[in-house]
């Protein structure tokens, strides 16, 4: 049975190894342990994770500035895929973003991610493709 809980930083172990083990899934120094307790501290309720006989096998980080929500490593392991874990996860990310005032969330996928563009498109969500995302390193 599936057992769908707040993610916690205890959970940091199992959670980096999951996404490890996820293709389109990108680890950077923002999933340091120290990062994710900061993210998890900044945006307590809105993360969580799936677990089947004590193992995490999804994940949906979630926050928000205030005023958009935004999802993160929304991962579920191959094997359990095609059981509505993401869509659960993902649902409770945007309901606890709703009780919140927050109205509108977004989530970025690589462009090369065809396994995660098929998902998001399948669930509903509108791919923006007039829209430049920027990075720089601080």
């Amino acid at each position: 049975m599936h057992l769908f809980r707040e993610l916690v930083i205890e959970d940091y172990e199992q959670i980096l190894d999951l996404w490890r083990n996820t293709a389109g899934v990108v680890i950077s120094e923002s999933d340091s342990e120290p990062s994710i307790r900061a993210f998890l501290d900044r945006n307590q309720g809105l993360s969580f994770v799936c677990e089947d006989e004590g193992q995490i096998v999804g994940t949906a980080l979630c926050g928000h500035d205030g005023r958009r929500g935004f999802l993160y490593h929304v991962a579920v392991k191959s094997s359990y895929r095609g059981q509505g874990i993401g869509s659960a996860l993902v649902s409770s990310c945007l309901e606890q973003l709703k009780q919140r005032g927050i109205l509108r969330c977004q989530c970025m996928v690589l462009a090369d991610n065809t396994v995660g563009g098929r998902y998001w498109s399948a669930a509903g969500w509108n791919c923006r493709r007039d829209v430049l995302l920027y990075s720089r390193d601080t």
